[in-house]
């Protein structure tokens, strides 16, 4: 990857030209070497061409709309995306972290408030390249490099959320760890966002697993508290 000097080189995907050419100037005044485009085909081109070390994406695009570009950015690359929208709705925003967003941010904002954020994605991948090895809890099998998960050596389907929440919880077995915490390292919303979006995808997980919130034998509600997977 690009990045000079220890500085994450960024690319932008921004329709707007007047906004791409005042974000692309004051992360160049910080430093990065940052490239853009307006077109999400353009863009994709460039980004599997350069491999910068981020991407921050519009999704009122000309050409795609920017959740799919998404899509295609993580057929090929798992470089951190930060989509940059005026589109607020929750949903919405949910389905994108699902997707393979790292962060949203709601415009508008500050190039601080975005580089902040940057450096969060950033220190959050390089802590979870640095901790890859398998990890067992009980019948349950993760391993963070190849993303696979089985138990009692039957592998779980799982979607890239569901991955990355039964990870988490796994890298800290034993312990209970709150949904306020969940919505900040699974779902990068670190201001708070929807508990029911944790609530959902802990029931999808816990199905796939074979149990319930009734009768767990790995993942247990501790109520009032949070969650905890924990062997049987």
């Amino acid at each position: 990857m690009p990045t000079v000097l220890g500085v994450p080189s960024i690319f932008i995907v921004e329709d707007d030209h007047a906004i791409r050419a005042a974000l692309s100037e004051a992360l160049s005044s910080r430093g990065h070497a940052v490239r853009a485009a307006g077109k999400a085909l353009d863009a994709l081109r460039d980004i599997v061409d350069w491999q910068p070390d981020l991407v921050v994406l519009d999704l009122g695009l000309p050409d795609l709309d920017g959740g799919d570009l998404l899509k295609m950015l993580r057929a090929v690359s798992d470089v951190p995306v930060i989509v940059a929208s005026a589109r607020d709705d929750d949903r919405e925003i949910v389905a994108l972290l699902d997707a393979g967003a790292d962060d949203y941010v709601v415009k508008p904002f500050t190039a601080d408030q975005l580089e902040a954020r940057m450096r969060a994605v950033l220190r959050r991948g390089a802590t979870h390249a640095a901790t890859q090895r398998a990890i067992e809890v009980g019948p349950l099998t993760i391993e963070p490099r190849s993303r696979v998960a089985t138990l009692a050596g039957r592998p779980l389907e799982l979607s890239r959320k569901e991955f990355d929440l039964l990870a988490y919880l796994a890298g800290r077995a034993g312990d209970v760890v709150t949904k306020r915490e969940l919505l900040a390292e699974v779902w990068r919303q670190p201001y708070g966002g929807a508990d029911k979006t944790v609530d959902v995808h802990l029931s999808w997980l816990r199905r796939k697993l074979g149990e319930s919130a009734d009768e767990p034998r790995l993942l247990h509600t501790v109520r009032g508290v949070g969650v905890k997977l924990a062997a049987p």
